[in-house]
């Protein structure tokens, strides 16, 4: 079988429109007629780099280390598949009806059941039922950002997070992290100059377990101090936390809400934990934001899907919900040793790698001088892919990372994964130290998120 060939877009010249009558010789028209009706904050907008060669990278001999799709072969489907008909043949007229932009009653009710398993105490009114946690950071970054607001986000951050607040064109501030999370002195001084700029910062968006891209956790005893320095800037934080039942232990970690209800929203998702196809998601915000959220909601979407809803919450009623989280804890723990084991096997010296705990991701650092965008094509050319790091900043940093997923390949499959990166890596290097290196041109502004890199 003949290797993929990754598309080169220099080797053909382009079909563009002809030149339009009483143009200049020579001159031709915008290859998109609509460019100059866009709103200015379009201007930003750009698509994942390996989304570019996702047709490429989805091909099945492409190991794709690139994408955060859960892995759901171990889901009862057979069940889900008597219980989807049951619900329709039962209650179809109001599983296919408009519902609330609030969300199902019933399903708020239980989401606050699966919350409490952190420590959180919520009312079933004040939790917004979202399509997905993506639509949820779109409607808080809309309430609470004007043009120019700051949002301070980890360095790195979520991609589509980062997409949403430069659709809203806040300025995003990162922070830096170690291996226990958010550093609260960096924090402190980030919002310390923030406020001699004069710079208006709006909140903290924060994943503080098993985080994406990075995959490490916010340490206990910073939680309480990351949150008093919050206060002490009256800065709201944004807690996004999909990955939080995913602890290859078990264990919980106390959520920020559960420490400070009035002054952080939360953000949840059963993307991780049952099907993300199904896109519900929520949010657990104050009484007065929890308001708005729901006018939010009602303009971007009318209501989410009531069939979905009712899909997620017959399932928490009658299926063993938090054994199912235990099955998807032992299946990315095993993917996650392996990954583990490959890099300490394949990788050069030089390299280094986070060790999450829970979650999806780890966080790999290349030698000084390779440029892992650059690398990308060479990499899927070789049949592997990944997120390259470039992606998860607003500030052009991050082009010596990589993010690699472990949650969906096989053990199998991701060691082989990544015993062809570490021999594109090894030929990188070759060149490196034969040519020197080269960086590529940052991307201006974030990219917008997709499968990929979710």
């Amino acid at each position: 079988m003949s290797e993929p060939q990754v598309p080169d877009s220099q080797s053909a010249e382009p079909n563009l429109p002809e030149t339009k009558p009483g143009a200049e010789p020579g001159s031709r028209t915008n290859l998109d007629p609509h460019v100059e009706r866009y709103a200015a904050r379009t201007a930003g907008m750009t698509a994942s780099e390996i989304r570019a060669l996702f047709a490429v990278a989805s091909r099945p001999e492409v190991v794709s280390l690139a994408g955060g799709m859960p892995n759901l072969a171990a889901l009862p489907l057979e069940s889900l598949s008597q219980q989807m008909s049951e619900l329709i043949a039962q209650d179809g007229l109001t599983a296919l009806q408009y519902g609330s932009a609030h969300g199902v009653p019933a399903l708020r009710e239980q989401i606050c059941e699966v919350m409490a398993m952190e420590g959180i105490t919520g009312h079933p009114d004040d939790v917004v039922v979202t399509v997905g946690s993506q639509m949820a950071l779109d409607m808080v970054t809309r309430l609470f950002c004007d043009p120019g607001d700051v949002v301070i986000a980890e360095g790195p951050s979520y991609v589509g997070a980062l997409g949403s607040f430069a659709a809203y064109q806040a300025e995003v501030v990162h922070v830096a992290m170690d291996d226990d999370g958010l550093v609260p002195e960096n924090l402190r001084t980030a919002l310390a100059e923030c406020e001699r700029a004069g710079k208006r910062v709006k909140f903290l968006y924060t994943i503080p377990n098993f985080h994406n891209p990075a995959g490490v956790t916010l340490a206990a005893e910073r939680r309480a101090e990351i949150l008093e320095i919050c206060r002490q800037y009256d800065v709201l934080v944004i807690e996004d936390n999909p990955y939080g039942l995913l602890a290859f232990d078990g264990q919980t970690y106390p959520a920020l809400r559960s420490m400070d209800p009035d002054n952080v929203v939360y953000l949840g998702s059963f993307s991780k934990t049952f099907a993300s196809g199904l896109r519900v998601g929520w949010v657990l915000a104050p009484h007065a934001v929890r308001e708005k959220l729901v006018l939010a909601s009602e303009s971007a979407t009318l209501c989410p899907p009531t069939l979905n809803q009712l899909v997620v919450s017959k399932y928490l009623a009658t299926h063993d919900w938090k054994g199912q989280i235990k099955t998807f804890r032992e299946n990315y723990r095993e993917r996650r040793d392996a990954m583990i084991g490959a890099l300490e096997q394949y990788m050069p010296e030089g390299c280094s790698w986070t060790h999450p705990e829970g979650g999806f991701y780890v966080w790999l650092t290349v030698p000084e001088g390779v440029d892992a965008k650059a690398m990308l094509a060479r990499a899927v050319t070789a049949r592997v892919a990944y997120a390259s790091g470039t992606g998860f900043y607003t500030d052009g940093l991050g082009s010596r990372q990589m993010r690699l997923s472990y949650c969906y390949p096989t053990p199998e499959r991701i060691r082989e994964g990544v015993r062809r990166l570490a021999g594109v890596l090894e030929s990188e290097m070759d060149l490196m130290r034969t040519f020197g290196s080269v960086t590529t041109r940052a991307v201006s502004g974030p990219q917008t998120p997709g499968p990929d890199t979710a």
